[in-house]
């Protein structure tokens, strides 16, 4: 697509959609984006300025979802529909108040980021992509959905791109 306005003028941005199967794929779409340059440029007549991967893997999707008795939600004072509606309504906040919603996707992250380091991949890429993807509609809200069932039981889902590697980069470490 080209971006008309810049400080550099009409800007031509190439996406290479790119298989990398079991890896985090950095090594494979740098090489592949560094063999192309030349034949970007020979097709436009322009220059190739950053070739570079992004870390907003949209295509790399992860999903998990759960569902939570209602049995098992209550303790102390507070009957099991208190605890169930107290989580809805934080995840409803978190949902409308991009500064609450923040803090909320913080917490799972700090979840997902520990699995991610001791598996041996970026964090800080995944970090990137799952704070990118939860402003992909303009305006940055909850990385995850809380509700009930029809039978009252409180349900959740998790969503984000996760570029993570079973194979090469620092997963052989």
């Amino acid at each position: 697509r080209i971006i008309e306005q810049s400080p550099i003028g009409a800007v031509l941005v190439v996406h290479l959609i790119y298989d990398v199967r079991d890896a985090m794929g950095a090594n494979a779409v740098n090489r592949a984006v560094e063999k192309i340059a030349p034949r970007v440029e020979a097709l436009t007549g322009g220059r190739v300025h950053l070739r570079i991967l992004s870390n907003l893997a949209d295509r790399r999707l992860a999903r998990a979802s759960c569902l939570i008795p209602l049995t098992q939600l209550g303790f102390g004072e507070y009957s099991p529909e208190d605890v169930r509606d107290g989580i809805i309504a934080a995840w409803a906040f978190a949902a409308a108040d991009p500064y609450r919603a923040a803090t909320h996707n913080k917490g799972i992250m700090n979840g997902v980021d520990a699995v991610v380091i001791a598996t041996g991949n970026d964090w800080r890429a995944v970090e990137a992509g799952a704070h990118a993807y939860a402003a992909r509609t303009g305006r940055y809200t909850s990385l995850s959905t809380w509700g009930k069932d029809n039978e009252g039981n409180l349900v959740g889902a998790l969503e984000l791109p996760l570029a993570v590697g079973l194979v090469g980069g620092a997963t052989r470490v």
